[in-house]
């Protein structure tokens, strides 16, 4: 029995899991399936275009990067509007950019025009980056809350995985294969589009506007049946506006926020991007296949990374994590005669490790603010994140050619240990909190 009215959106907070809670879980991740999956197909397709034209390592960098940094600026634009239009509008329409995004790369002529696509792809990507999220985790029962927005990582990182799979079997489609590969990504958007349509808005949201009665009405249909006005009062009278995310007592949130993720990416996507030719530069042998092979340590850490953010408190997670990332990416770097079983062994731990951590990117944000800025902190903080992203990613294939890739690797670590320095000075405790507890602090 909960206690009606004891904490911010008590109902909500309170509730069991029901097949409401499964749709939205769903729905959400299926934007994040398509999420990954767009960012993950520009590797195979860089490689498959890469074999017909001929792309220098600036155009390379930027390609690779353009999503990323489209990110950049989609997470905070859609993050502000978001929190002032409302989370169920731009839950549908950033899919609808998804769709005719992918659909238009596969009439580029050249690099600049598929640049400028793939820079649009990804402020949809952001948008979402700062919508599913938010929408998720104000709908999330406390006890729920972590392996909900968890399995948001683990189904972002089935569309990256799956992303390199399609991306081998097109690979034998001739000249042509990497428009294919871009252009796949229109039909998951597409069906999740469709599915999303309906969602209810945010009464979370809703009672922030000073539209109560609409509020405790998506709350009864959907949550609890006996739900009050008192479900929702916390909300109703918080004052939090998006200057307050840059006063003191947001503004640490939003440095740790966006720091620790920002040191999970940077290392993440830039040796990922260009697996196959990280690899290579390594003296290992193969393929594509090869990169599929790796990519399945980042399920299997995506999977474990969901159980473990739901019975491991958030600090010791993300220190832990970064600790071992740091130490085994130093290996990497240091052992310069390493056998190529090593490598792929290697590569493959750090990537069920980073995969695992990466579920707490997806859960910490939205726990870290409060109603009335959550989705403009999520865009705040992922922005922020995705400037590492894209400058790893834009740096990387510049750095191996200058540097070689064990010193790359090098750096990679130490990125990884700012993180880790990072979170044991900022990182605070939000797992058995409530939403509204945890975001006030």
């Amino acid at each position: 029995m909960r206690a009606t009215g004891t904490s911010s959106g008590s109902a909500i907070d309170e509730a069991g899991f029901s097949r409401f809670h499964l749709k939205v879980t769903a729905y959400s991740a299926g934007g994040m399936f398509c999420d990954g999956y767009m960012l993950g197909i520009v590797a195979p397709a860089l490689a498959a275009y890469g074999r017909q034209h001929e792309v220098s390592a600036l155009w390379s960098g930027l390609i690779g990067a353009s999503a990323l940094i489209g990110l950049f600026l989609g997470s905070i634009a859609f993050g502000w509007l978001t929190d002032r239009v409302g989370r169920q509008t731009m839950y549908l329409a950033d899919l609808l950019i998804f769709v005719v995004g992918s659909l238009a790369q596969a009439l580029v002529t050249d690099v600049a025009w598929l640049f400028a696509l793939r820079l649009l792809l990804g402020v949809a990507i952001g948008a979402d980056y700062a919508i599913s999220p938010t929408l998720l985790a104000e709908f999330a029962p406390r006890r729920h809350r972590g392996w909900m927005m968890s399995s948001l990582n683990v189904v972002w990182t089935v569309g990256y995985v799956a992303s390199f799979g399609v991306g081998y079997l097109l690979s034998g489609l001739g000249s042509d294969a990497w428009r294919w590969m871009l252009a796949s990504s229109a039909l998951p958007a597409l069906v999740v589009a469709l599915l999303r349509l309906g969602t209810p808005e945010s009464p979370r949201w809703l009672v922030r506007q000073g539209r109560a009665e609409e509020a405790l009405r998506v709350l009864r249909t959907h949550v609890d049946p006996h739900a009050t006005p008192a479900d929702l009062v916390a909300d109703a009278e918080e004052r939090a506006d998006y200057r307050s995310l840059f006063r003191a007592g947001l503004r640490r949130r939003v440095i740790f926020g966006g720091l620790f993720w920002f040191c999970q990416v940077v290392p993440y996507f830039a040796l990922f991007t260009f697996l196959p030719d990280v690899l290579a530069a390594l003296r290992i042998e193969g393929d594509l296949a090869q990169s599929v092979l790796v990519n399945v340590f980042l399920l299997a850490g995506a999977v474990v990374g969901m159980v473990l953010v739901n019975r491991v408190n958030r600090r010791p997670f993300v220190l832990w994590s970064f600790g071992l990332l740091a130490a085994v990416t130093a290996v990497l770097g240091l052992w310069t005669g390493a056998p190529p079983l090593a490598v792929v062994a290697l590569f493959g731990s750090f990537a069920f490790v980073v995969s695992a951590a990466q579920s707490l990117a997806l859960v910490y944000p939205s726990e870290l603010f409060p109603t009335g800025v959550r989705a403009s902190g999520v865009g705040v903080v992922t922005a922020f994140s995705r400037i590492g992203a894209a400058i790893g990613t834009f740096l990387l294939p510049l750095a191996v050619a200058g540097l070689g890739v064990h010193s790359t690797t090098l750096i990679a670590a130490g990125v990884l240990l700012l993180g880790l320095l990072a979170s044991a000075a900022w990182a605070p405790e939000t797992r058995m909190l409530t939403l509204g507890d945890a975001g006030r602090g």
